[in-house]
Protein backbone atom coordinates (compact mmCIF):
# COMPACT_ATOMS: atom_id res chain seq x y z
CA UNK A 1 0.00 0.00 0.00
CA UNK A 2 1.61 3.29 -0.82
CA UNK A 3 2.59 5.44 1.97
CA UNK A 4 0.37 8.37 1.39
CA UNK A 5 -2.80 6.15 1.33
CA UNK A 6 -1.45 3.91 4.34
CA UNK A 7 -1.64 7.19 6.00
CA UNK A 8 -4.76 7.90 5.30
CA UNK A 9 -6.39 4.71 6.49
CA UNK A 10 -4.72 5.22 9.64
CA UNK A 11 -5.62 8.78 10.36
CA UNK A 12 -9.49 7.73 9.18
CA UNK A 13 -9.07 4.89 12.10
CA UNK A 14 -8.11 7.27 14.93
CA UNK A 15 -10.76 8.81 17.12
CA UNK A 16 -12.46 12.05 15.88
CA UNK A 17 -11.70 14.66 18.39
CA UNK A 18 -14.54 16.24 20.28
CA UNK A 19 -15.89 19.53 19.45
CA UNK A 20 -16.81 21.61 22.66
CA UNK A 21 -19.79 23.27 23.38
CA UNK A 22 -21.10 25.32 26.27
CA UNK A 23 -23.78 24.33 27.95
CA UNK A 24 -25.51 26.94 26.54
CA UNK A 25 -25.04 26.37 22.94
CA UNK A 26 -26.02 22.78 23.23
CA UNK A 27 -29.63 23.57 24.83
CA UNK A 28 -29.50 26.30 22.32
CA UNK A 29 -29.14 23.85 19.43
CA UNK A 30 -31.16 21.36 20.94
CA UNK A 31 -34.04 23.79 20.93
CA UNK A 32 -33.51 24.97 17.38
CA UNK A 33 -33.39 21.29 16.47
CA UNK A 34 -37.10 20.44 18.22
CA UNK A 35 -38.23 24.20 16.02
CA UNK A 36 -38.57 26.27 19.24
CA UNK A 37 -36.54 28.94 18.03
CA UNK A 38 -37.72 31.84 15.35
CA UNK A 39 -40.94 32.33 14.30
CA UNK A 40 -43.30 29.94 13.40
CA UNK A 41 -43.06 28.37 10.26
CA UNK A 42 -46.39 27.61 8.66
CA UNK A 43 -45.54 27.20 5.28
CA UNK A 44 -45.03 23.51 5.56
CA UNK A 45 -46.93 22.99 8.70
CA UNK A 46 -47.68 20.03 10.59
CA UNK A 47 -46.11 17.57 7.66
CA UNK A 48 -43.14 19.40 7.61
CA UNK A 49 -42.92 19.78 11.73
CA UNK A 50 -43.63 15.87 11.95
CA UNK A 51 -40.50 14.99 8.96
CA UNK A 52 -38.29 17.35 10.93
CA UNK A 53 -38.93 15.38 14.66
CA UNK A 54 -39.16 11.96 12.90
CA UNK A 55 -41.48 11.02 15.58
CA UNK A 56 -44.94 12.60 17.61
CA UNK A 57 -45.94 10.86 20.95
CA UNK A 58 -49.65 9.96 21.60
CA UNK A 59 -51.24 9.81 24.84
CA UNK A 60 -54.95 9.42 25.74
CA UNK A 61 -54.88 12.28 28.12
CA UNK A 62 -57.22 15.15 26.82
CA UNK A 63 -56.55 18.21 29.21
CA UNK A 64 -55.63 20.66 27.34
CA UNK A 65 -55.92 19.19 24.23
CA UNK A 66 -54.44 15.98 22.96
CA UNK A 67 -50.49 15.25 23.12
CA UNK A 68 -49.84 15.13 19.38
CA UNK A 69 -52.27 18.42 19.18
CA UNK A 70 -50.06 20.12 21.66
CA UNK A 71 -46.84 19.20 19.65
CA UNK A 72 -47.92 20.89 16.70
CA UNK A 73 -49.22 23.98 18.96
CA UNK A 74 -46.13 24.65 20.72
CA UNK A 75 -43.87 25.20 17.40
CA UNK A 76 -46.84 26.18 14.60
CA UNK A 77 -49.10 28.58 17.35
CA UNK A 78 -52.41 28.65 18.10
CA UNK A 79 -53.57 26.99 14.63
CA UNK A 80 -56.40 25.32 14.23
CA UNK A 81 -56.98 21.66 16.09
CA UNK A 82 -58.96 20.36 12.81
CA UNK A 83 -56.37 22.05 11.00
CA UNK A 84 -53.61 19.99 12.77
CA UNK A 85 -55.83 16.89 12.70
CA UNK A 86 -56.54 16.43 9.19
CA UNK A 87 -53.02 17.25 8.73
CA UNK A 88 -51.61 14.24 10.47
CA UNK A 89 -54.15 12.10 9.23
CA UNK A 90 -54.77 12.78 5.82
CA UNK A 91 -55.39 9.65 3.64
CA UNK A 92 -54.93 7.46 1.60
CA UNK A 93 -52.00 7.39 0.97
CA UNK A 94 -51.50 10.26 3.81
CA UNK A 95 -48.50 11.65 5.48
CA UNK A 96 -48.21 9.81 8.86
CA UNK A 97 -48.90 6.30 10.00
CA UNK A 98 -48.68 5.17 13.75
CA UNK A 99 -46.55 2.93 15.12
CA UNK A 100 -43.77 2.01 17.83
CA UNK A 101 -41.54 4.64 18.02
CA UNK A 102 -40.63 6.28 21.61
CA UNK A 103 -44.13 4.57 22.15
CA UNK A 104 -47.10 4.77 20.07
CA UNK A 105 -46.05 7.51 17.90
CA UNK A 106 -47.50 9.25 14.33
CA UNK A 107 -44.35 8.79 12.04
CA UNK A 108 -44.15 10.55 8.62
CA UNK A 109 -44.87 8.08 5.77
CA UNK A 110 -41.64 8.50 4.65
CA UNK A 111 -40.12 6.25 7.41
CA UNK A 112 -42.40 3.66 6.75
CA UNK A 113 -39.25 1.33 5.04
CA UNK A 114 -37.01 2.42 8.26
CA UNK A 115 -39.47 0.51 11.00
CA UNK A 116 -39.05 -2.98 8.82
CA UNK A 117 -36.17 -4.40 11.50
CA UNK A 118 -38.97 -3.49 14.01
CA UNK A 119 -41.64 -5.55 12.00
CA UNK A 120 -39.60 -8.56 11.58
CA UNK A 121 -38.21 -9.08 15.17
CA UNK A 122 -42.52 -8.41 15.86
CA UNK A 123 -43.07 -11.38 13.16
CA UNK A 124 -40.05 -13.66 15.15
CA UNK A 125 -42.09 -13.25 18.26
CA UNK A 126 -45.24 -14.71 16.71
CA UNK A 127 -46.92 -13.44 20.04
CA UNK A 128 -47.92 -9.89 21.35
CA UNK A 129 -48.30 -9.42 25.17
CA UNK A 130 -51.56 -11.83 24.13
CA UNK A 131 -51.52 -15.32 22.84
CA UNK A 132 -52.61 -14.50 18.81
CA UNK A 133 -55.06 -16.95 17.20
CA UNK A 134 -54.56 -17.57 13.63
CA UNK A 135 -58.09 -18.27 12.87
CA UNK A 136 -58.60 -14.54 14.33
CA UNK A 137 -56.14 -13.17 12.66
CA UNK A 138 -57.32 -14.58 8.70
CA UNK A 139 -60.58 -13.26 9.99
CA UNK A 140 -59.48 -9.62 10.57
CA UNK A 141 -57.76 -10.16 7.36
CA UNK A 142 -60.86 -10.92 5.39
CA UNK A 143 -63.01 -7.98 7.06
CA UNK A 144 -60.39 -5.49 6.12
CA UNK A 145 -60.02 -6.48 2.27
CA UNK A 146 -63.62 -6.55 2.23
CA UNK A 147 -65.17 -3.77 4.18
CA UNK A 148 -61.77 -1.43 3.72
CA UNK A 149 -60.70 0.73 6.80
CA UNK A 150 -62.55 -0.43 10.37
CA UNK A 151 -62.02 0.41 13.71
CA UNK A 152 -62.67 -2.50 16.42
CA UNK A 153 -65.82 -1.69 17.15
CA UNK A 154 -66.19 -2.83 13.46
CA UNK A 155 -64.50 -5.94 14.12
CA UNK A 156 -66.54 -7.18 16.79
CA UNK A 157 -65.43 -5.18 19.97
CA UNK A 158 -61.71 -4.47 21.44
CA UNK A 159 -62.31 -6.11 25.26
CA UNK A 160 -64.33 -9.13 26.61
CA UNK A 161 -64.36 -7.66 29.69
CA UNK A 162 -64.12 -4.30 31.68
CA UNK A 163 -60.45 -4.83 32.62
CA UNK A 164 -58.16 -2.64 30.53
CA UNK A 165 -56.02 -5.91 29.53
CA UNK A 166 -58.81 -8.40 28.48
CA UNK A 167 -58.77 -7.69 24.57
CA UNK A 168 -61.18 -9.76 22.30
CA UNK A 169 -59.32 -12.06 19.68
CA UNK A 170 -60.51 -9.73 16.92
CA UNK A 171 -58.44 -6.79 18.87
CA UNK A 172 -55.24 -9.15 19.75
CA UNK A 173 -55.14 -10.18 15.80
CA UNK A 174 -55.45 -6.60 14.64
CA UNK A 175 -52.80 -5.62 16.59
CA UNK A 176 -50.54 -8.37 15.63
CA UNK A 177 -50.83 -7.45 12.01
CA UNK A 178 -50.12 -4.31 12.65
CA UNK A 179 -47.24 -4.66 14.96
CA UNK A 180 -45.63 -6.86 11.83
CA UNK A 181 -46.98 -4.38 8.90
CA UNK A 182 -49.54 -5.93 7.25
CA UNK A 183 -51.83 -3.50 8.40
CA UNK A 184 -51.75 0.58 9.19
CA UNK A 185 -53.52 2.28 11.46
CA UNK A 186 -54.03 5.30 8.85
CA UNK A 187 -56.22 7.52 11.77
CA UNK A 188 -57.88 8.46 15.13
CA UNK A 189 -61.55 8.28 15.17
CA UNK A 190 -62.98 9.15 18.71
CA UNK A 191 -59.55 7.78 19.79
CA UNK A 192 -59.72 4.46 18.33
CA UNK A 193 -57.59 3.49 16.17
CA UNK A 194 -58.73 3.41 12.15
CA UNK A 195 -57.00 0.02 10.87
CA UNK A 196 -56.27 -0.49 6.94
CA UNK A 197 -54.27 -3.01 4.99
CA UNK A 198 -51.14 -1.68 4.60
CA UNK A 199 -51.27 -2.06 0.60
CA UNK A 200 -53.76 0.18 0.29
CA UNK A 201 -52.40 2.32 3.33
CA UNK A 202 -49.04 2.86 2.00
CA UNK A 203 -47.77 4.15 -1.40
CA UNK A 204 -45.87 0.94 -3.23
CA UNK A 205 -42.94 2.12 -3.53
CA UNK A 206 -42.55 2.60 0.34
CA UNK A 207 -44.01 -0.95 0.90
CA UNK A 208 -41.39 -2.51 -1.33
CA UNK A 209 -38.58 -0.97 0.43
CA UNK A 210 -37.13 -3.48 3.12
CA UNK A 211 -33.93 -2.29 4.65
CA UNK A 212 -31.60 -4.55 6.30
CA UNK A 213 -31.10 -4.50 10.05
CA UNK A 214 -28.16 -2.12 10.08
CA UNK A 215 -29.17 0.67 7.59
CA UNK A 216 -32.66 0.76 9.69
CA UNK A 217 -30.56 1.81 12.82
CA UNK A 218 -28.51 3.82 10.79
CA UNK A 219 -31.11 5.95 9.82
CA UNK A 220 -33.17 6.52 12.60
CA UNK A 221 -30.08 6.83 15.06
CA UNK A 222 -29.00 9.64 12.86
CA UNK A 223 -33.01 11.24 12.44
CA UNK A 224 -32.72 11.25 16.56
CA UNK A 225 -29.49 13.15 16.60
CA UNK A 226 -30.72 15.21 13.69
CA UNK A 227 -34.15 15.83 15.66
CA UNK A 228 -31.97 16.23 19.33
CA UNK A 229 -29.20 18.58 17.76
CA UNK A 230 -27.03 17.05 20.04
CA UNK A 231 -26.87 14.39 22.34
CA UNK A 232 -25.40 11.30 23.91
CA UNK A 233 -25.74 7.75 23.10
CA UNK A 234 -28.11 7.12 25.81
CA UNK A 235 -30.57 10.18 24.32
CA UNK A 236 -29.73 8.69 20.83
CA UNK A 237 -31.53 5.18 22.06
CA UNK A 238 -34.36 6.70 23.57
CA UNK A 239 -36.04 9.07 20.75
CA UNK A 240 -36.74 5.43 18.93
CA UNK A 241 -36.11 3.24 21.89
CA UNK A 242 -33.45 1.75 20.46
CA UNK A 243 -30.76 -0.85 22.66
CA UNK A 244 -27.40 1.19 22.98
CA UNK A 245 -25.41 -2.01 21.49
CA UNK A 246 -27.96 -0.67 18.21
CA UNK A 247 -26.68 2.88 18.60
CA UNK A 248 -22.62 1.52 19.10
CA UNK A 249 -23.04 -0.44 16.35
CA UNK A 250 -23.93 2.13 13.77
CA UNK A 251 -22.81 5.48 15.10
CA UNK A 252 -19.62 6.14 13.23
CA UNK A 253 -21.81 5.68 10.07
CA UNK A 254 -24.60 8.46 10.80
CA UNK A 255 -22.21 11.19 9.85
CA UNK A 256 -23.19 12.58 13.70
CA UNK A 257 -20.10 14.90 15.02
CA UNK A 258 -18.31 13.61 18.22
CA UNK A 259 -18.72 16.51 20.63
CA UNK A 260 -18.10 17.10 24.53
CA UNK A 261 -20.59 19.31 26.32
CA UNK A 262 -19.79 21.77 29.41
CA UNK A 263 -21.53 20.04 32.44
CA UNK A 264 -22.40 16.56 30.68
CA UNK A 265 -20.99 13.56 32.04
CA UNK A 266 -21.19 11.45 28.93
CA UNK A 267 -19.40 11.77 25.51
CA UNK A 268 -21.99 13.22 22.94
CA UNK A 269 -22.70 13.82 19.39
CA UNK A 270 -24.04 16.25 17.49
CA UNK A 271 -25.74 17.38 14.09
CA UNK A 272 -23.13 18.73 12.11
CA UNK A 273 -25.33 20.88 10.16
CA UNK A 274 -26.46 21.96 13.67
CA UNK A 275 -22.77 23.26 14.23
CA UNK A 276 -22.45 25.31 11.16
CA UNK A 277 -25.08 27.85 11.38
CA UNK A 278 -25.56 30.58 14.51
CA UNK A 279 -29.17 29.90 16.78
CA UNK A 280 -30.83 33.06 15.68
CA UNK A 281 -34.35 33.93 16.52
CA UNK A 282 -36.49 34.46 18.97
CA UNK A 283 -37.40 32.02 21.29
CA UNK A 284 -41.21 30.47 21.76
CA UNK A 285 -43.40 31.04 24.67
CA UNK A 286 -45.62 28.36 24.86
CA UNK A 287 -46.71 25.82 27.68
CA UNK A 288 -45.71 22.13 26.92
CA UNK A 289 -47.07 18.71 26.34
CA UNK A 290 -45.50 16.51 29.49
CA UNK A 291 -44.83 14.26 26.22
CA UNK A 292 -43.13 16.42 23.98
CA UNK A 293 -39.66 15.34 22.52
CA UNK A 294 -38.03 18.05 24.01
CA UNK A 295 -38.38 16.81 26.72
CA UNK A 296 -40.31 13.47 27.11
CA UNK A 297 -36.36 12.24 27.87
CA UNK A 298 -36.62 13.26 32.32
CA UNK A 299 -32.78 12.42 32.56
CA UNK A 300 -32.07 14.86 29.53
CA UNK A 301 -34.39 17.68 30.44
CA UNK A 302 -32.73 17.62 33.76
CA UNK A 303 -29.46 18.36 32.22
CA UNK A 304 -30.65 20.77 29.28
CA UNK A 305 -32.59 22.81 31.37
CA UNK A 306 -31.98 21.81 35.07
CA UNK A 307 -35.98 21.08 35.45
CA UNK A 308 -36.85 18.15 36.74
CA UNK A 309 -40.04 16.85 34.63
CA UNK A 310 -42.25 14.55 36.26
CA UNK A 311 -45.37 13.28 34.86
CA UNK A 312 -47.86 12.46 37.68
CA UNK A 313 -50.88 11.67 35.57
CA UNK A 314 -50.29 7.88 36.87
CA UNK A 315 -49.56 9.12 40.46
CA UNK A 316 -51.63 8.69 43.08
CA UNK A 317 -53.52 11.84 43.82
CA UNK A 318 -52.12 11.97 47.08
CA UNK A 319 -48.31 11.83 45.70
CA UNK A 320 -48.33 14.79 43.39
CA UNK A 321 -46.41 17.62 43.48
CA UNK A 322 -47.55 19.64 40.52
CA UNK A 323 -50.33 18.41 39.80
CA UNK A 324 -52.40 15.92 37.29
CA UNK A 325 -50.87 16.98 33.79
CA UNK A 326 -48.14 19.67 34.73
CA UNK A 327 -47.08 21.53 31.22
CA UNK A 328 -43.89 23.18 31.69
CA UNK A 329 -43.91 26.69 30.80
CA UNK A 330 -40.75 27.48 28.19
CA UNK A 331 -39.99 31.22 27.92
CA UNK A 332 -36.47 32.42 26.53
CA UNK A 333 -35.13 29.16 25.84
CA UNK A 334 -35.47 28.11 29.13
CA UNK A 335 -38.16 25.93 31.41
CA UNK A 336 -39.53 28.81 34.10
CA UNK A 337 -42.30 27.34 35.20
CA UNK A 338 -45.29 24.62 34.87
CA UNK A 339 -49.08 24.90 35.36
CA UNK A 340 -51.62 22.16 35.86
CA UNK A 341 -54.41 22.93 33.36
CA UNK A 342 -58.18 22.12 33.51
CA UNK A 343 -60.91 23.15 31.19
CA UNK A 344 -64.49 23.70 32.13
CA UNK A 345 -66.98 24.77 29.63
CA UNK A 346 -65.50 28.45 28.17
CA UNK A 347 -62.81 28.99 31.35
CA UNK A 348 -59.53 26.88 31.72
CA UNK A 349 -58.65 26.77 35.46
CA UNK A 350 -54.85 26.93 35.83
CA UNK A 351 -55.42 24.36 38.96
CA UNK A 352 -51.80 24.73 39.94
CA UNK A 353 -49.14 27.44 38.92
CA UNK A 354 -45.31 27.47 39.97
CA UNK A 355 -43.56 30.56 37.84
CA UNK A 356 -40.03 31.92 38.76
CA UNK A 357 -40.76 35.74 39.32
CA UNK A 358 -38.87 36.87 35.75
CA UNK A 359 -41.40 34.89 34.34
CA UNK A 360 -44.82 36.00 35.14
CA UNK A 361 -45.76 37.96 32.09
CA UNK A 362 -44.95 35.12 30.12
CA UNK A 363 -46.42 32.46 32.27
CA UNK A 364 -49.78 34.67 31.68
CA UNK A 365 -49.28 34.96 28.02
CA UNK A 366 -49.16 31.63 27.52
CA UNK A 367 -52.36 30.59 29.44
CA UNK A 368 -54.08 33.70 27.70
CA UNK A 369 -52.76 31.99 24.09
CA UNK A 370 -53.58 28.51 24.93
CA UNK A 371 -56.64 29.56 26.33
CA UNK A 372 -57.91 31.43 23.22
CA UNK A 373 -56.47 28.26 21.15
CA UNK A 374 -59.01 25.35 23.11
CA UNK A 375 -61.88 27.78 23.06
CA UNK A 376 -61.64 29.31 26.34
CA UNK A 377 -62.39 33.10 27.08
CA UNK A 378 -61.41 32.70 30.96
CA UNK A 379 -58.45 32.04 32.81
CA UNK A 380 -58.86 31.05 36.56
CA UNK A 381 -56.00 31.06 38.72
CA UNK A 382 -55.81 28.34 41.55
CA UNK A 383 -52.94 28.04 43.63
CA UNK A 384 -49.50 29.78 43.09
CA UNK A 385 -46.15 28.93 43.58
CA UNK A 386 -44.52 31.19 44.92
CA UNK A 387 -47.50 32.82 46.99
CA UNK A 388 -46.22 35.83 46.45
CA UNK A 389 -46.44 35.63 42.52
CA UNK A 390 -49.82 34.92 42.75
CA UNK A 391 -51.19 38.69 42.61
CA UNK A 392 -49.12 39.80 39.80
CA UNK A 393 -49.58 37.21 38.18
CA UNK A 394 -53.60 37.18 38.30
CA UNK A 395 -53.05 41.32 37.93
CA UNK A 396 -51.08 40.27 34.22
CA UNK A 397 -53.98 37.67 33.43
CA UNK A 398 -56.59 40.76 34.24
CA UNK A 399 -54.21 43.35 32.29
Amino acid sequence: MPAAAAAATSAAAQPQPRIALSADEARRIALRAQGLVGAPDRRGGVPAMLRALGAVQLDTISVLARSHELVAYARLGPIGRARIEDAYWSRPPGDAFEYWSHAACILPVSEWPWFAFRRRRMRERQRRWHEVHRPAVDAVREQLAAGGALTTKDLGGAKVSAEWWDWSEAKIAVEWLLDVGEVVCVERRGWRRVYDLAERAIASDLLREEPSDAACLERLVAQGGRALGVATRSDLADYHRLLLDQVDGVIEATGLVPVEVEGWDAPAWADPAALETPVRGRHRTTLLSPFDSLIWDRKRTTRIFGFEHRIEAYVPKPKRVHGYYAMPLLAGGRIVGRVDPKREGRTLHAVQVSVEPRAIEKMAAALREAAEWVGCDAVALGRVAPAEAAAPLRAALDG
